[in-house]
């Protein structure tokens, strides 16, 4: 059994970021983690790119946008999502946790869901405290692995097909 991690450097990777101005005091502490840890493991600025959208909501659409235009080894989307007196708190976190996942199945670039759903504003502060949970640098981790991993994948992938034609290719060389 093959345990696939990719290798130890981030330096050369490129990741696209969607942040929530929503909660803002929350999102970004959340932010400057997630540049910082990507800075620590060898991401250059200039291969960091930040894009605002209001809320968690509008997360996705952005995020499939990034993904889809292939610039980008992974997209990181991070947001605060805190449960009030009403049901839009299960309709935002439910609705982004969707979009995202469906962003990265659609596009084959993995989407990060760095979206904090806490019940108070006391524990989404807590959890994009650096000195405590540190839940953007968690998302940047997450993000570096992940593109590591399908970097190995699709390097495996162009390395077992070089050479030889597919299917489709040896079926169109026939007419």
């Amino acid at each position: 059994m093959k345990l696939r991690k990719g290798s130890d450097s981030a330096a050369g990777m490129r990741f696209g970021i969607v942040a929530a101005t929503f909660n803002e005091e929350v999102t970004r502490q959340l932010l400057d983690a997630c540049r910082q840890e990507l800075t620590r493991n060898g991401v250059a600025a200039k291969d960091v790119e930040v894009v605002q959208v209001p809320g968690a909501f509008e997360l996705p659409l952005v995020a499939r946008a990034l993904a889809q235009s292939k610039r980008f080894d992974a997209v990181i989307c991070l947001g605060a999502v805190i449960r009030g007196e009403t049901p839009h708190f299960e309709y935002i976190s439910a609705e982004a946790s969707r979009g995202i996942g469906q962003a990265a199945r659609e596009t084959g670039v993995p989407v990060i869901f760095g979206v904090l759903t806490t019940d108070t504003v006391a524990q989404a502060r807590e959890r994009a405290d650096p000195a405590k949970y540190n839940r953007g640098g968690a998302a940047a981790q997450s993000a570096i692995e992940m593109a590591r991993v399908m970097k190995g994948i699709q390097g495996k992938a162009d390395r077992t097909t070089s050479g030889r034609l597919t299917g489709q290719k040896r079926a169109r060389r026939k007419r």
